[in-house]
Protein backbone atom coordinates (compact mmCIF):
# COMPACT_ATOMS: atom_id res chain seq x y z
CA UNK A 1 0.00 0.00 0.00
CA UNK A 2 1.38 3.40 -0.66
CA UNK A 3 1.10 6.13 1.27
CA UNK A 4 1.99 9.94 1.00
CA UNK A 5 2.73 11.82 4.23
CA UNK A 6 2.76 15.62 4.37
CA UNK A 7 4.23 17.74 7.04
CA UNK A 8 5.57 20.89 7.84
CA UNK A 9 2.68 23.00 7.77
CA UNK A 10 0.69 25.56 10.32
CA UNK A 11 0.72 28.96 10.88
CA UNK A 12 2.70 31.54 9.57
CA UNK A 13 2.83 35.65 9.99
CA UNK A 14 2.69 37.23 6.83
CA UNK A 15 6.20 37.51 5.36
CA UNK A 16 7.62 34.11 7.02
CA UNK A 17 8.95 30.71 5.58
CA UNK A 18 7.31 27.12 5.69
CA UNK A 19 8.98 23.96 4.41
CA UNK A 20 6.54 21.36 3.63
CA UNK A 21 7.87 17.79 3.38
CA UNK A 22 6.11 14.55 1.81
CA UNK A 23 7.65 11.37 2.04
CA UNK A 24 6.34 8.29 -0.24
CA UNK A 25 6.53 5.25 1.06
CA UNK A 26 5.19 1.59 0.05
CA UNK A 27 5.57 -0.66 -3.06
CA UNK A 28 6.17 1.95 -5.55
CA UNK A 29 8.66 2.19 -8.87
CA UNK A 30 9.93 4.80 -10.40
CA UNK A 31 7.90 7.87 -9.38
CA UNK A 32 8.01 10.76 -12.68
CA UNK A 33 6.44 13.61 -11.58
CA UNK A 34 6.25 14.54 -7.69
CA UNK A 35 4.43 17.59 -7.08
CA UNK A 36 2.47 20.30 -5.10
CA UNK A 37 -1.02 21.46 -5.26
CA UNK A 38 -2.97 23.63 -3.21
CA UNK A 39 -6.65 24.16 -2.59
CA UNK A 40 -8.27 27.33 -0.88
CA UNK A 41 -11.57 27.41 0.54
CA UNK A 42 -14.28 28.21 -2.17
CA UNK A 43 -11.85 27.52 -4.71
CA UNK A 44 -10.76 24.77 -6.79
CA UNK A 45 -7.38 22.70 -6.16
CA UNK A 46 -4.54 24.52 -8.19
CA UNK A 47 -1.22 24.07 -9.31
CA UNK A 48 2.00 24.85 -7.16
CA UNK A 49 4.78 23.30 -8.57
CA UNK A 50 6.46 19.95 -9.83
CA UNK A 51 9.45 18.21 -10.40
CA UNK A 52 10.34 15.30 -12.64
CA UNK A 53 12.35 12.76 -12.14
CA UNK A 54 15.17 14.79 -13.48
CA UNK A 55 14.95 17.70 -11.68
CA UNK A 56 13.04 19.90 -14.14
CA UNK A 57 10.57 21.74 -12.68
CA UNK A 58 7.12 23.92 -13.03
CA UNK A 59 5.46 26.74 -11.05
CA UNK A 60 2.27 28.43 -11.19
CA UNK A 61 3.06 31.74 -11.65
CA UNK A 62 1.89 33.32 -8.34
CA UNK A 63 4.53 31.21 -5.96
CA UNK A 64 7.11 31.74 -8.74
CA UNK A 65 10.45 33.61 -6.99
CA UNK A 66 9.03 32.47 -3.74
CA UNK A 67 8.56 28.99 -3.43
CA UNK A 68 11.38 26.43 -4.49
CA UNK A 69 10.32 22.91 -4.78
CA UNK A 70 13.19 19.80 -4.32
CA UNK A 71 12.96 16.18 -4.07
CA UNK A 72 15.52 13.05 -2.94
CA UNK A 73 15.00 10.68 -5.24
CA UNK A 74 16.65 7.72 -2.24
CA UNK A 75 14.26 8.76 0.01
CA UNK A 76 10.87 9.34 -1.98
CA UNK A 77 10.50 12.80 -0.68
CA UNK A 78 9.50 15.97 -2.10
CA UNK A 79 10.01 19.31 -0.52
CA UNK A 80 8.61 22.75 -0.91
CA UNK A 81 10.50 25.84 0.85
CA UNK A 82 8.18 28.63 0.64
CA UNK A 83 9.01 31.91 1.52
CA UNK A 84 7.59 35.45 1.56
CA UNK A 85 4.21 34.19 2.38
CA UNK A 86 0.78 36.00 2.33
CA UNK A 87 -2.62 35.70 2.95
CA UNK A 88 -3.68 34.19 -0.59
CA UNK A 89 -1.02 31.33 0.48
CA UNK A 90 -3.42 30.38 2.70
CA UNK A 91 -4.91 26.75 1.81
CA UNK A 92 -4.71 23.06 2.01
CA UNK A 93 -1.42 21.99 0.37
CA UNK A 94 -1.18 18.01 -1.14
CA UNK A 95 1.32 16.41 -2.41
CA UNK A 96 0.94 14.35 -5.75
CA UNK A 97 2.86 11.92 -7.25
CA UNK A 98 2.40 10.10 -10.42
CA UNK A 99 4.14 7.55 -13.09
CA UNK A 100 3.56 5.16 -15.37
CA UNK A 101 -0.08 3.64 -14.49
CA UNK A 102 -0.44 5.39 -11.08
CA UNK A 103 -1.31 8.68 -9.49
CA UNK A 104 -1.25 9.04 -5.43
CA UNK A 105 -2.51 12.30 -3.20
CA UNK A 106 -1.39 12.63 -0.07
CA UNK A 107 -4.16 13.77 2.74
CA UNK A 108 -3.47 17.68 2.87
CA UNK A 109 -1.41 20.10 5.74
CA UNK A 110 -2.87 23.03 6.47
CA UNK A 111 -0.67 26.17 5.75
CA UNK A 112 -2.40 29.54 7.54
CA UNK A 113 -0.93 32.87 6.51
CA UNK A 114 -2.32 35.60 9.00
CA UNK A 115 -1.43 39.45 8.04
Amino acid sequence: QVQLVESGGGLVQAGGSLRLSCVVSGSIFSINIMGWYRQAPGKQRELVATISSGGSTNYADSVKGRFTISRDNAKNTVYLQMNSLNSKDTAVYYCNVWGVGFEYWGQGTQVTVSS
